[in-house]
C-alpha cells in the first residue's frame, strides 16, 4: 500500500499593513508591484538526469486520445509541447521554451498593504531563488498500477489524481513527469552544508532540492488537466555539483525541427531532451530520442534525490513558477472581467479580487483617491472578478483551478511565465480551433449560467432613491410617457444614515418602514402592472444602536452565534468602511450560509424582492480568523480569492432552493410577487472560478 502524500503545510501569514486611518498617502503607488526575482532567476536551466532511461534511447508508450506518446530530439535543449493530431494545423496547445525550466520554485516572503477593500501583495525578502530543474522521469500511469499500488515513490503524491472525484472519472493512462528542483540561498555561505569551509570566492550556497510530480490527465476531448506537486525536500550545497559538471548547460539550436512519434491519437505530446557533457567528456553532442518513458516499473530506476544534509533548515517552498513558450506576434486576451485593457501581452497580469478604484489611472481623480485613501483610485490592473485564465491569437488557452494568489508575467516576448503564491500548481489546457470554442471548453467545466428570466429583458430597470413617495412619482411619469419597466432596483429600501460623507445604507437588511412607508403595498401595486421590486444586500453587518425605528439587530444575532469573522483575538473583526466600521459574515461556515439563506434572503423574497444586487464580496481582510481557518484549505490570500465565490455560491443556492419550494410560507405565496419562483441576484467580487449560477460576478448590472 502506497503511503499517504504528505501534509499541505498551511501558508503563512503575509507581513500586512493596515492602512485603513493614513490621512495622506502616495498618490501615484505601483500599479503592480514588481517582483523580487529576475527573469532569468525564475527560469533557471532545465537538464534530464544521465542515470535515467531517458537518456539512452527512445521508449513508446500507447496513450489513448488526447495524450500520445511523446518524442524527442537532443538539438532543442529540452523542451516539451502538446498539440492536436487533427484540425489543429500544427499548431501547439502547450509548449516550453527550449532548454528552460518549466517549473521552478522558491522561497519569498510576502508583504501586503490593504486599505478598505484594496491590496498590494509584492515579494519580500527572498530566502531561496530558483536554482534549476532536473526531469529524471517520464511514464504513462494506467489504473492498474493505481488500483495496485504497483509504483509507490511515483503514486505517493501523484495518487489523488486518480481517485474518482464527485463528477468525474479519471481517465487513463495519465502521463507522469516526475524529477527535482532546487533553489539556492541568494548569498554564499563561507560554511556549507556539507560542513566544507571555503574562501570567499569559492564559497558555496545552501540548496534545498524538492521532488516534484506534473500529471497530465485527459478530462474531454477539448481538455488536459494539469497539476504540479512538490514534496520530499532535501539540503545540500552546490560544491559537488560544480565539482561534478563544471561546463555550463549547452546553448540550444534552432536548426533541428524535433522528431514526432505518432501513434493514431487526437494528440500529441512532444519531448526533447539533452544531456550535460562531464568535464572529461566528448565535444560531441550526445543525441537522444524518445516518445516517453512507458518502460515498465520494475525495469526503470528513478534517479536518486540530492545528497542528504548535514544540517537541515525548516523551510520549504511557497513559490512555483511555470514558464511556457510564446512568441512576440502572439496576443493574449482573457482575465476575467477587465475595464481598462483588452490585450495583455507586454503586462504583468495579477489575478487577486479587490475594489476595482475610483479613477483607474484618469487624472486628476485617481490622482484624489489615492491621496485620501490607501490605493482606492484603483489602477488599470484592479478588479473585482478576475479570472486565472487566457486564451491567445494562436488558440492557445489555459486556466488555474484553486484561489492562491497568481501572476502572469507576459513581458518578454518569447515566453508566459505564471507565478502561483503556493507549492502546488493545477488547472486545464484547453484545445479549440476559435475563440467560441475555447470559451465552449472553458465553461464545460466552470460553469454557465442559465438563461435570464424572460421579464428582465421586457423593460428598463429602473434604479432609484428615495423612498415610497419618490418612486411612484417616477413610475408615474415612465407610464405617462409609455416607457417599459421591467423592474425598480430601490437600493435604499433599509433606509439612509447621515455620515461625515453624505448619506449612506443602514447595513442591517430589512426594509425601512418610515422610509419606504407602504412598502407591502408599493410592490403589489407595482407588480399587478407587470413590475417586479429589486432589492440590494451584501455580507456585512453593522451594529444598530443609534437606529431608532430598527426591528431586528442582526449584527447581534450573528455575533451571538459565532457567525462573523474575528480578529487575532477572536472578537468580531470590525473593519473601517468610510465613516463606520462593519463585520463581515464568515461564509467558511456552514451555519453562517444557512443563517443568512434563512434570517435574510428568505424574508427579502417573501417581502416581495425579486432580486437583489448581492455586493460587496471583496473586502475579507488579510489577517482575519475564519472558521476554516488551520483546516490547510486556504491561507489568508486564497481565502480572500474564494470568500466571493461562496458569497456568489450562497445567493445561488438561495434562488435554487427558493425554486424548489423551500424557504416559502404557503400563506406568503399569494402576497410576496414571486408566485413564479424566479428569483436571481448579481453578486459583487468573484474569482472568475465558481460553478455557474444565475448569479454574476461583478457589480456592474443590477439584475
Amino acid at each position: 500500500m502506497a503511503p499517504p502524500p504528505p501534509p499541505t503545510p498551511s501558508p503563512a501569514q503575509p507581513k500586512t499593513r493596515k492602512k485603513d486611518h493614513v490621512r495622506l498617502n502616495n498618490p501615484f503607488p505601483r500599479a503592480v508591484p514588481s517582483s523580487s526575482l529576475r527573469h532569468r532567476d525564475a527560469a533557471p536551466p532545465l537538464s534530464f538526469s544521465p542515470s535515467s532511461k531517458l537518456a539512452h534511447g527512445a521508449h513508446r508508450l500507447p496513450c489513448r486520445p488526447p495524450l500520445p506518446p511523446p518524442a524527442g530530439t537532443p538539438s532543442l535543449g529540452g523542451a516539451v509541447s502538446l498539440a492536436p493530431r487533427r484540425g489543429g494545423g500544427g499548431a501547439t496547445m502547450w509548449e516550453t521554451v527550449p532548454g528552460v525550466a518549466f517549473v521552478s520554485a522558491a522561497s519569498v516572503d510576502t508583504e501586503a498593504d490593504e486599505c478598505r477593500g484594496s491590496f498590494a501583495l509584492r515579494d519580500g525578502r527572498a530566502r531561496l531563488v530558483p536554482d534549476r530543474q532536473r526531469v529524471d522521469r517520464i511514464r504513462a500511469v494506467y489504473r492498474r498500477d493505481a488500483d495496485a499500488d504497483a509504483d509507490a515513490d511515483l503514486l505517493r503524491v501523484a495518487g489523488a489524481a486518480f481517485q474518482a472525484s464527485e463528477h468525474e472519472q479519471a481517465r487513463f493512462p495519465v502521463v507522469v513527469i516526475t524529477g527535482v528542483v532546487s533553489a539556492r540561498k541568494p548569498t554564499p555561505s563561507p560554511s556549507c552544508l556539507c560542513g566544507r569551509r571555503r574562501a570567499a570566492a569559492a564559497a558555496g550556497r545552501p540548496v534545498l532540492s524538492a521532488r516534484y510530480w506534473i500529471l497530465l490527465e485527459e478530462k474531454s476531448d477539448t481538455q488536459v488537466a494539469f497539476r504540479v506537486n512538490l514534496g520530499d525536500y532535501q539540503w545540500s550545497c552546490d560544491h559537488d555539483r560544480h565539482a561534478t559538471h563544471p561546463s555550463p548547460l549547452p546553448s540550444p539550436s534552432p536548426s533541428t525541427s524535433p522528431r514526432t512519434h505518432r501513434a493514431g491519437s487526437i494528440l500529441r505530446l512532444r519531448l526533447s531532451t539533452r544531456v550535460q557533457r562531464s568535464s572529461g567528456g566528448s565535444k560531441k553532442k550526445k543525441k537522444l530520442a524518445f516518445a516517453a518513458a512507458g518502460v515498465p516499473a520494475d525495469r526503470e530506476e528513478l534517479a536518486p534525490l540530492v545528497p542528504a544534509a548535514a544540517a537541515k533548515e525548516e523551510l520549504e517552498f511557497n513559490r512555483v513558477w511555470m514558464t511556457l513558450a510564446s512568441s512576440r506576434e502572439e496576443r493574449f486576451y482573457g482575465f476575467g472581467e477587465q475595464f481598462s485593457r483588452v490585450e495583455f501581452k507586454g503586462k504583468r497580469v495579477p489575478v487577486l479580487v479587490q475594489e476595482q478604484g475610483i479613477g483607474r489611472g484618469d487624472q486628476p481623480i485617481t490622482f484624489a483617491a489615492n491621496l485620501v485613501s490607501y490605493r482606492s483610485g484603483g489602477n488599470w490592473s484592479t478588479t473585482y472578478a478576475p479570472s486565472p485564465f487566457y486564451m491567445t491569437s494562436k488558440m492557445r488557452s489555459l486556466y488555474l483551478e484553486g484561489y492562491d494568489y497568481s501572476i502572469f508575467d507576459l513581458t518578454k516576448p518569447d515566453r508566459v511565465q505564471i507565478q502561483v503564491y503556493g507549492s502546488s500548481v493545477q488547472g486545464r489546457i484547453l484545445h479549440g480551433g476559435s475563440p467560441t470554442e475555447l470559451i465552449t471548453s472553458y465553461t464545460e467545466s466552470t460553469g454557465r449560467p442559465p438563461a435570464l428570466p424572460r421579464w428582465i429583458t421586457s423593460g428598463a430597470v429602473v434604479g432609484m432613491q428615495g423612498g415610497t413617495d419618490a418612486v411612484r412619482r417616477v413610475w408615474k411619469q415612465l407610464q405617462d410617457h409609455d416607457v417599459p419597466v421591467s423592474a425598480f432596483w430601490l437600493q435604499d429600501w433599509v433606509g439612509q444614515r447621515k455620515t461625515s460623507i453624505g448619506s449612506q445604507l443602514w447595513w442591517n437588511w430589512e426594509v425601512d418602514d418610515d422610509h419606504y412607508a407602504g412598502w407591502n403595498d408599493l410592490v403589489r401595486d407595482l407588480r399587478r402592472r407587470g413590475v417586479r421590486t429589486m432589492t440590494y444586500c451584501n455580507p456585512c453587518l453593522v451594529p444598530m444602536d443609534k437606529k431608532a425605528n430598527a426591528r431586528r439587530h442582526l449584527f447581534e444575532e450573528a455575533k451571538k452565534l459565532g457567525l462573523l469573522v474575528r480578529d487575532a483575538a477572536g472578537e468580531p473583526y470590525m473593519m473601517p468602511n468610510t465613516a463606520f466600521d462593519v463585520a463581515m459574515l464568515d461564509f467558511t461556515n456552514p451555519a453562517a450560509r444557512a443563517w443568512f439563506k434563512g434570517e435574510v434572503l428568505a424574508v427579502m423574497a417573501r417581502g416581495g424582492a425579486a432580486g437583489w444586487m448581492a455586493d460587496f464580496g471583496e473586502g475579507l481582510p488579510l489577517n482575519a480568523r475564519l472558521h476554516s481557518s488551520g483546516s490547510g484549505d486556504d491561507g489568508p490570500v486564497a481565502a480572500q480569492n474564494r470568500y466571493p465565490e461562496l458569497w456568489a455560491r450562497v445567493n445561488r443556492e438561495f434562488a435554487d432552493e427558493w425554486r424548489s419550494g423551500d424557504h416559502r410560507r404557503v400563506a406568503d405565496d399569494a402576497d410576496d410577487g414571486n408566485d413564479d419562483g424566479d428569483l436571481f441576484s448579481s453578486c459583487g467580487g468573484g474569482s472568475g472560478r465558481a460553478r455557474g449560477g444565475r448569479c454574476c460576478s461583478g457589480r456592474g448590472p443590477r439584475w
